[in-house]
């Protein structure tokens, strides 16, 4: 595998921003995507120096793309660039330009942990005919919720989503987005994988009660652990063997 740092200028933020990537070093693609999303104490890099997600990528032929987006949520946000834009419209055309990979649906793979987790449920929840599947490790599905119950967020979240009141029912609102997934025909696959003593394990459990009632294809997983790196290097093995047999099912 071939591990790249690169940077782009991007229109939608305004400024040059870093991606990391790792990259098979065959040449037969186009190869299949997977948009790998960082959380919120995390950049690009964080999955290279906290995983062996290099040594676990080696044994599939999937291009893995590592978008920086600073602490955001995955948003466009109130104050501050329009990451969504960036990450959901901008930065994958730009990858498709530069590098020897997929233009399907169905090759293309979303997943992140915590606050990317976040960001990879939303991206699958919003456009549905962008992403083949969603896998969410530990995810913040409930942003609202954590504002309600840590006043010391008020200044970050306010910056991002403005005010609670404009976060709940908005596009930022997972449980939102749930229901204008409902009798779409059209949906990614999900999996939903969270630790026994992570402190979001309550707010995974309500979410997926929901997100099974509706989703066409679900896996919830969850397994003694906390909301750390050991978990989630841990887990990522899961999730690169989970998308070899999404792509191996879409292809026959």
């Amino acid at each position: 595998m071939s591990v790249i740092s690169g940077q782009i200028n991007s229109s939608e933020l305004g400024f040059t921003i870093s991606y990391k990537a790792i990259l098979p070093e065959e040449q037969t693609g186009p190869y299949p995507v997977l948009y790998l999303l960082h959380g919120s104490s995390d950049d690009d890099s964080s999955w290279l120096y906290n995983s062996s997600l290099v040594r676990y990528a080696a044994q599939y032929k999937i291009a893995i793309f590592m978008p920086q987006v600073h602490l955001s949520y995955y948003t466009d946000m109130h104050m501050g660039a329009n990451y969504w834009s960036f990450l959901t419209k901008e930065f994958p055309q730009k990858m498709k330009n530069v590098f020897n990979i997929s233009h399907k649906r169905e090759e293309t793979f979303v997943a992140g942990l915590s606050m990317g987790g976040y960001g990879a449920l939303k991206w699958g929840l919003s456009h549905p005919d962008q992403v083949a599947g969603v896998a969410a490790l530990s995810a913040a599905v409930d942003p609202y919720r954590i504002w309600q119950e840590d006043p010391d967020r008020d200044k970050l979240f306010t910056a991002i989503f403005e005010s609670k009141e404009s976060l709940k029912g908005s596009g930022n609102d997972l449980y939102a987005l749930l229901e204008q997934l409902k009798g779409k025909t059209v949906q990614p696959s999900f999996l939903q994988i969270c630790g026994m003593e992570d402190f979001l394990y309550a707010d995974n459990l309500k979410f997926k009660k929901h997100l099974q009632a509706i989703a066409s294809d679900y896996t919830y997983l969850e397994n003694p652990g906390d909301h750390d790196w050991a978990f989630w290097d841990q887990e990522i093995q899961v999730v690169l063997k989970w998308i070899q047999k999404n792509i191996h099912k879409k292809r026959s």
